[in-house]
């Protein structure tokens, strides 16, 4: 062997040397770039790992210490979240149902009290025709009742879905529904004054107004009343029970005379009556007729007066139509300024407009809020509102035209007197 050919076989030795060194620190640069960039990025967007999860814990109800179960809940309700309750944390809540608020279509309202806040709620226990929603469909309404914000609704605090209790659990109203203070007997201390009613129906419009138009999706109350405007310590307006239509069985929970039955009598629109579609409009009537309450402090029928003032709404269009407008006004006690007397007129024509027959001929409840807010003269509607009833009256007695004078005579005394029946079933 040659010296060149020992030269040779050197070089090739050290050359692969060299490039497996070479290679040996690329790939330890290559790894430290990685590990850097890496470790920017985690820091850069938290991309920490989480941590393992915690062990599962037991069902609330077999919890020992049922007041921090209640503080961690009340946390959550001071954060505008509605909370599952379990019916054992109701119970205890409400002193084991001890007080009694109210009963309605919906179900039975209890008084309770938050454990570790104090904070008073008033706890609705829902009807058994409950049982047959499924737990995912209840669920889905309480997120859509849940995320309403309202000044002028009543808040939702939070549920239970057990298999023996379903209840809500809302917010509590210390001066009760608006009925209590419309329809007082006696003594004035319970009354409330013009200003304080006009603000009332203002609030509860604009409640309305944010259900049909401002939620992400429109909620139909189906049963707007006295009894279900509820008053707090500065006597504002909540509207309660929003929703609970699609939670409950409908046709369980209110009379049904015909068609669909929703609602309550004197206060239902129309339609709800008949097997027919049904728009946010019906809320609309609704409105309309407890405005009339309002104004009138009284309830729309009343047998025992006499027959020209049984039903107010059609003794307030008779006062308008002929421009005796000092009637109205006075019988809302809203002398004392022109002020009043044109918010009065104004409620009055507002009224009108939204017991309409036809569903397409009510205003809006954005139209509504701008009339009654509004400082310009409102114009009531060129033709009666009721002419639909004045034509069952008039058929029926047509119809009855072949009978005996005495008959007819009967007939006639009782077909001029506009009883709840002609104005509910229509």
């Amino acid at each position: 062997m040659s010296s060149s050919d020992t030269i040779t076989g050197g070089n090739v030795a050290i050359a692969i040397v060299s490039v497996i060194t070479v290679g040996i620190v690329i790939i330890v640069v290559a790894l430290l770039i990685y590990k850097c960039c890496k470790l920017r990025m985690s820091r850069k967007y938290d991309l920490s790992p989480e941590p393992p999860p915690a062990p599962p814990q037991p069902p609330a109800n077999l919890q020992h210490d049922h007041g921090a179960a209640l503080t961690t809940s009340t946390l959550d309700v001071v954060k505008n979240r509605p909370v599952r309750f379990s019916s054992s944390q109701l119970q205890e809540m409400t002193s084991n149902y001890a007080e009694r608020l109210g009963a309605g279509g919906f179900g039975v309202v209890y008084r309770g009290e938050l454990r570790g806040s104090g904070l008073p709620v008033a706890v609705k226990v829902l009807g058994s025709g409950m049982g047959k929603r499924a737990e995912e469909q209840f669920m889905a309404e309480i997120g859509t009742i849940g995320r309403t914000s309202h000044v002028n609704l009543v808040r939702l605090y939070g549920f239970c879905f057990d298999a023996d209790l379903k209840a809500l659990v809302y917010e509590c109203m210390p001066n009760g529904s608006l009925e209590r203070y419309l329809f007082v007997d006696g003594g004035q201390d319970q009354q409330l004054g013009f200003d304080e009613l006009y603000r009332i129906a203002v609030g509860t419009a604009k409640a309305i107004r944010y259900l049909h138009d401002e939620c992400a999706r429109r909620i139909i109350h189906y049963d707007i009343k006295p009894g279900n405007v509820l008053l707090d310590e500065g006597f504002e307006p909540k509207v309660a029970d929003f929703g609970l239509a699609r939670l409950c069985d409908r046709e369980k929970t209110h009379l049904t005379m015909t068609g669909g039955g929703r609602g309550t009598p004197g206060y239902a629109a129309p339609e709800l009556w008949m097997p027919v579609p049904v728009t946010h409009k019906c809320d609309v009537y609704s409105y309309g007729m407890l405005l009339f309450e309002i104004l009138g402090g009284r309830r729309n029928y009343m047998q025992e007066l006499d027959s020209q003032e049984q039903w107010y709404p059609r003794w307030v269009w008779q006062r308008m139509e002929r421009g005796e407008t000092e009637a109205v006004v006075a019988r809302a006690r809203a002398q004392g300024g022109a002020g009043r007397r044109k918010k009065a007129e104004r409620m009055c024509a507002v009224a009108l407009w939204c017991v309409q027959y036809r569903p397409e001929e009510r205003p809006s409840m954005s139209s509504v809020v701008q009339m009654l807010e509004a400082d310009d003269h409102v114009a009531a509607p060129t033709v009666s509102p009721f002419a639909h009833l004045e034509q069952s009256s008039l058929h029926s007695l047509a119809s009855s035209s072949s009978s005996k004078t005495a008959t007819d005579a009967t007939t006639l005394e009782l077909d001029s007197k506009p009883n709840s029946d002609i104005y509910v079933i229509v």
